[in-house]
């Protein structure tokens, strides 16, 4: 600090001191003012200029994202898109323990290994459902737990789903003759494995009962099977399975599986008192092209059901999704 003249000259004499005394305190009060220095002004200028920077670095568009607040009508259809995953996922469920057990059941019964997976009719109710039940249950966790990433994958599946059957019925109007050889060829191999895979034996039992039928093109076709062949040794040979008889029951009360014994022996008149002579696939084309209307109307509410789906999952989507993600 600069030291004034009064105080570097008081201790001259006694003369003249006391003026000079009395003039120290207003002098000592001038000299002593703080004076803002450069440094100082450097200091404020870059504190002022700290302050200021967050405030230019402030962007309007990068603030956080608020989340919605999910009025009375959201919830409602967030608790219905919850309930109808919830029901499609029990029937994704049922579909697989079926599916599971006809063949865990068929190789218990048999005492074998299990078939391979590819020729196994049980596999359709495996895969349709394990892909019924992922599906779903994405959609319950998404609905209820508000996940945004679940919700954009059912909706996606869904989607896949629909696409894939809209597809399926365009390609069943278009190739309607490969598919007629294609159902040929099946009902074939369940001709030759009727013996060897019960849910076969069943499916083709049922088919024949219905329809009144037997084999492909004729109840000849039985004479392809190994166990049927008039050259096989069994019981059964030169016979048909007991669903092609015209009246498979005992006394009207106890199923006859010995009705159709030694039918491929006889001509087609005496043949034609005791089965059905005529094929199952012509009859099944028939069935197929007089159903039309109903397969047509099960499979747009199929789609139709799969579509409320979708609109309920992207209503809570959009709820849920944050404000400043959406755009």
């Amino acid at each position: 600090m600069a030291l004034s003249r009064a105080q570097l000259s008081w201790p001259r004499g006694a003369a003249g001191g006391g003026e000079r005394t009395r003039l120290l305190p207003q002098e000592s009060r001038l000299v002593e003012l703080p004076y803002p220095s450069s440094d100082d002004d450097d200091d404020d200028g870059s504190l002022a200029a700290d302050m200021d920077f967050p405030m230019a670095e402030q962007d309007p568009g990068a603030q956080r994202p608020v989340p919605r607040k999910p009025g009375t009508f959201s919830q409602v259809v967030r608790y219905l898109a919850f309930l109808w995953n919830l029901l499609f996922l029990l029937l994704g469920l049922l579909a697989l323990a079926v599916g599971v057990w006809g063949t865990l059941a068929k190789g218990l019964l048999r005492g074998e290994r299990l078939a391979p997976l590819g020729s196994d009719p049980m596999l359709l109710f495996v895969l349709v459902g394990l892909g019924a039940s992922a599906v779903s249950l994405a959609g319950c966790l998404g609905a209820l737990r508000s996940s945004p990433c679940l919700l954009r994958f059912f909706v996606g599946a869904v989607l896949a789903f629909a696409g894939l059957e809209v597809l399926g019925g365009l390609l069943v109007l278009a190739a309607q003759r490969r598919l007629r050889d294609a159902l040929r060829d099946a009902l074939f191999l369940c001709l030759l494995r009727y013996q060897e895979e019960p849910d076969l034996r069943f499916l083709v039992d049922e088919v024949q009962r219905s329809l009144r039928c037997c084999g492909l093109g004729s109840y000849r076709d039985w004479e392809t099977n190994p166990y049927f062949n008039c050259s096989a040794p069994g019981a059964q040979a030169c016979s048909v399975p007991a669903s092609c008889c015209l009246d498979p029951w005992h006394n009207g009360s106890v199923a006859n599986a010995q009705c159709a014994f030694g039918v491929l022996r006889l001509g087609d008149v005496a043949a034609g008192a005791v089965v059905h002579l005529g094929g199952c696939v012509g009859q099944l084309s028939a069935w197929l092209r007089a159903q039309a209307g109903g397969i047509a109307a099960t499979a747009a509410g199929l789609v139709l059901v799969e579509a409320v789906g979708v609109v309920m999952a992207l209503k809570v989507l959009r709820d849920v999704a944050p404000v400043g993600a959406q755009g």
